[in-house]
């Protein structure tokens, strides 16, 4: 077996273990040997996470639990890379720091196990709080100031958006400071401006982090999911659900303070049957949950608007599919942030989703990817779904 492979190569999937300080390397053959199990979470809420079980019994390996356990590359504060590779095309599944490591000593010969746990690199942002001031900076130079920092992570250019909510004082009079660690600055300035903050690895080392609006579009989308199609499905198993307590509705309206006309809020439909009724319709339609953006009376328009704005597109989460499939059938990475189309599951199930979470579980000779997908309603856009 190569040092780098966790999974059989007649598969055509390998998975290359990084492991380091700042400068992470392919991990040696004996950690690679004893690694038994990989899982990584990837969401589009909160920070991405990973789980590594190795095997350190001692049988035939000497004294081989030992140098696990001991190992300088597998403590706390170390980085790790997961990278996958689907044939000879590679996808970087996450870049993280370990945060936690776990031994359990067993009785049974090779009964012993190591855990490592840990976080994307995103987690460094959240260590150390500070009281940074911030003269005559708008909040997306701010950002950039703040992820400089962590170049050596990043090791490319972040990008950052000018800030949709305007700065209402002169910044003469007043001096933004921050007051909490960068990770949470970060987010909350993202929050303010109905944006989002992430990082994606896009090659080993190399990590891209994004702060800006929500860029997630329909099209194109990744390769569909199919389900009861033959030798064409790729799908294990999945389940829908309803959740009418889900979506929110916003109470009255946002005015325009120059025109005194409503200004509307709306979402991108996702499906051709909504379940949650358009503004004009409420009255028609009670059974929905009402919301009014809390303390919009004593904000800017515009980040009262965004708070509108935010709490409508939780009308996306009307729908919810949840299943498993095989990786090796599908070809790909699925990946959060983006969208993907389902095919097969029926009339009112197929259609465009939106991929909010995925768990990657990794053994050898088998590769499942568990999904979390959302929309607005039932029933595709368009009458064929590409696969």
């Amino acid at each position: 077996m190569d040092a780098s492979s966790l999974l059989s190569s007649a598969l055509g999937i390998r998975l290359t273990l990084w492991l380091g300080k700042v400068a992470a390397v392919p991990a040696p053959v004996f950690v690679v040997e004893a690694l038994s199990e990989a899982s990584v979470t990837l969401s589009d809420e909160g920070r991405d996470g990973f789980q590594l079980t190795f095997t350190v019994g001692r049988a035939g390996v000497g004294m081989l639990d030992n140098l696990l356990v001991a190992s300088p590359l597998l403590i706390p504060s170390n980085r790790v890379i997961l990278q996958i590779w689907f044939g000879v095309f590679p996808e970087i599944l996450i870049d993280g720091i370990i945060t936690q490591q776990e031994f359990h000593a067993s009785g049974e010969p090779g009964g012993s196990t190591l855990t490592i746990t840990g976080e994307d690199i995103r987690v460094l942002m959240d260590m150390d709080e500070n009281a940074m001031p911030f003269p005559n900076m708008p909040p997306h130079v701010r950002i950039q100031l703040l992820l400089a920092k962590y170049f050596a992570y990043l090791a490319t250019p972040p990008i950052t958006m000018p800030a949709l909510v305007p700065e209402t004082y002169l910044m003469t009079d007043r001096i933004p400071v921050q007051s909490c660690t960068d990770f949470e600055y970060i987010n909350n300035l993202a929050k303010k401006n109905n944006y989002v903050f992430y990082v994606e690895p896009q090659a080993p080392l190399v990590s891209l982090a994004y702060w800006g609006p929500d860029k997630s579009l329909p099209v194109p989308p990744q390769p569909a999911l199919s389900v009861n199609m033959g030798p064409d499905s790729n799908v294990d198993s999945i389940h829908f659900s309803n959740d009418a307590l889900s979506p929110r509705m916003v109470s009255g309206f946002i005015q325009d303070k120059m025109t005194g006309l409503p200004v509307p809020v709306a979402s991108l439909p996702m499906a051709r049957i909504p379940l949650t009724p358009l503004p004009a319709a409420i009255t028609q339609q009670p059974f929905v949950r009402r919301v009014f953006p809390k303390h919009s009376s004593s904000i800017d328009p515009i980040e009262a608007l965004l708070k509108a704005q935010a709490i409508t597109n939780k009308a996306n989460d009307a729908i919810t599919a949840t299943g498993e499939l095989d990786a090796v059938r599908y070809g790909h990475v699925l990946k959060p942030r983006r969208f993907v189309g389902v095919r097969g599951a029926g009339l009112l199930q197929d259609g465009m989703y939106y991929v909010k979470q995925v768990k990657h579980s990794i053994k050898h000779g088998e590769y499942k990817q568990s999904f979390t997908l959302k929309r607005d309603g039932r029933g595709p856009l368009t009458p064929v779904v590409l696969p």
